[in-house]
């Protein structure tokens, strides 16, 4: 007659015999048989940004490889920052092509629900980065905390201005969160501390290149250019092309200005008191996280919902130092073929 095994023992070898969840054991064969295969989809590829996330993915990929767990990332993603489309036609086509995990930066926060819905569905977790999706089927949620970054550029710019004056922001793109994030926290930090600065306008959008942006600031500028003091634009492509424009017109250093994110361009501007200041993110350490939360996740491990990435603000008086530098100048060429 068998002896009767003790409940808990019974529960220890049943739960080894099925291998745990489906995704932990999919993710053991995979380390096993083969590497991960992760999509990372960015929301452009033209911008520096988007390259220093792609470097922090390879990074994260090669510390992953040498550990054991063998990574290929494919990296894809539209080349214009509007193209919601063509983002969506990316996640879906990586599903068809049988990748383990997606890393997304989305271009939307609503319309590329449904494919990463779709995603989940299928036994594919997606972990967003950048910019926040309105949906509960992604793992994690690894970003800047943008609501801060935008009161950081309130907080300077009223500083400047000395608590009073006239400023407009050049806003980005509808739909996207990261950067509605960063104009809502520069709203609400203005109207709660500096209530003497008015706000001439709030409602103009650059789009998705410096050439949009650009043509945007010069109908601001030719519309309010005598009569402000102060400006504040929330990602490279505008600030890139408000900066272009200010210079056109011999207004570059003139003007109290803040900007966001940390192309060599924008830093160049800063070191020549062009631009009063810009908020940094740390795009390379976004890829890099994005990757190593997606891959803990495949291989059963438990990850956070949320990763802040961190947020500073550069200026002319901090910009050489070791902290900032940490922030502006990733070693995104040790690990892309280009300089």
């Amino acid at each position: 007659m068998m002896s009767k095994l003790p409940p808990i023992l019974v529960a220890a070898l049943w739960i080894s015999g099925c291998g745990g969840s489906g995704a932990g054991r999919r993710a053991s064969q995979a380390g096993a048989e083969r590497p991960l295969k992760i999509a990372v989809i960015p929301k452009g590829t033209t911008h520096e940004f988007w390259k220093s996330i792609h470097a922090g993915a390879i990074e994260a990929s090669r510390e992953l490889s040498g550990q054991g767990t063998p990574i290929d990332i494919i990296w894809k993603g539209p080349l214009r920052e509007d193209d919601r489309e063509q983002q969506i036609q990316v996640v879906e086509g990586f599903l068809s092509q049988g990748v383990q995990g997606i890393v997304l930066a989305p271009l939307d926060s609503r319309a590329l629900v449904r494919p990463v819905e779709e995603a989940r569905r299928a036994g594919v977790p997606t972990v967003v980065i950048d910019s926040r999706l309105e949906s509960d089927s992604v793992v994690s949620f690894v970003a800047t905390d943008n609501h801060k970054g935008g009161q950081l550029a309130a907080s300077r710019l009223g500083e400047l201005l000395g608590g009073k004056g006239k400023v407009l922001l050049l806003r980005y793109a509808e739909g996207s969160a990261s950067t509605t994030e960063r104009e809502r926290g520069f709203l609400e930090e203005l109207h709660t501390h500096y209530p003497a600065i008015a706000l001439v306008s709030a409602d103009q959008y650059a789009g998705p290149t410096r050439e949009t942006a650009k043509r945007a600031s010069e109908n601001l500028l030719n519309r309010y250019s005598g009569d402000v003091q102060g400006i504040f634009t929330p990602n490279e492509s505008s600030t890139i092309g408000m900066l272009l424009a200010l210079q056109d017109v011999g207004l570059a250093g003139k003007v109290r200005f803040i900007g966001f994110d940390a192309a060599r361009t924008l830093i160049d501007a800063v070191r020549a008191r062009q631009l009063d200041g810009v908020v940094v993110q740390n795009p390379m350490r976004m890829g890099y996280l994005g990757v190593k939360t997606l891959a803990d996740r495949l291989r059963g491990k438990p990850v956070e919902r949320l990763i802040d990435t961190g947020v500073m603000l550069v200026t002319a008086a901090n910009l050489d130092s070791a902290a900032t530098q940490a922030f502006v100048n990733p070693p995104i060429a040790r690990y892309l073929d280009e300089p």
